[in-house]
């Protein structure tokens, strides 16, 4: 059991029938009154994000989480083959369980992925990924005043827009939380 005064961002506990990652807390101190928690949680499972307040001497269940590491083989429709890297298992996840993420998935590609009871939750990739750029428009010289970007299809199969400078063939770096073009590899 932990006290929800121990609540920090990336704590995760089950309450409700569910399992749930804390986002955000904020303890609040009322007058005479006493102190309370407002805390959000998402979902590990269903991604949903919910709102509830706590007196200070609640407690929650905290859960203990696997972190598995994985390389990814290849990906089939809305089904992606991983690799442990220590059982060397191949667990079969879905778009879902990778989240938006997916889109920078290239071969041997290596992420962490978090277990519960024997269950894959989520998949986290790294930061930052190096791919191929295999279409682009060529970038024209007098285009813009000041930087300018165009879209690029990457060998992942995801869009980004890169500055009008890069060519198809570069390897660019991205960083997969926020999808935006970092530089050249």
């Amino acid at each position: 059991m932990i006290s929800v005064t121990d609540l920090r961002n990336g704590t995760k506990v089950e309450m409700d029938g569910g399992l749930w990652e804390c986002v955000d807390y904020q303890h609040q101190k009322i007058g005479r009154g006493g102190a309370k928690m407002v805390a959000k949680f998402r979902n590990l499972e269903t991604g949903s994000i919910v709102e509830r307040s706590f007196n200070a001497t609640e407690k929650l269940q905290d859960i203990f989480i696997e972190y598995r590491q994985m390389s990814f083989l290849y990906g089939d429709a809305d089904e992606y083959t991983f690799m442990d890297l220590e059982t060397f298992e191949q667990p079969v996840l879905t778009r879902s369980q990778i989240g938006d993420g997916s889109r920078f998935l290239k071969e041997n590609t290596e992420v962490t992925v978090d277990y519960y009871g024997g269950k894959p939750l989520k998949v986290t990739l790294p930061n930052v990924v190096e791919l191929t750029i295999v279409e682009t428009d060529p970038g024209v010289r007098g285009d813009t005043v000041s930087g300018g970007s165009k879209p690029a299809k990457l060998e992942s199969g995801a869009v980004v827009n890169v500055p009008l400078f890069i060519e198809q063939g570069e390897v660019i770096r991205v960083d997969t939380r926020s999808g935006d073009y970092l530089g050249r590899a």
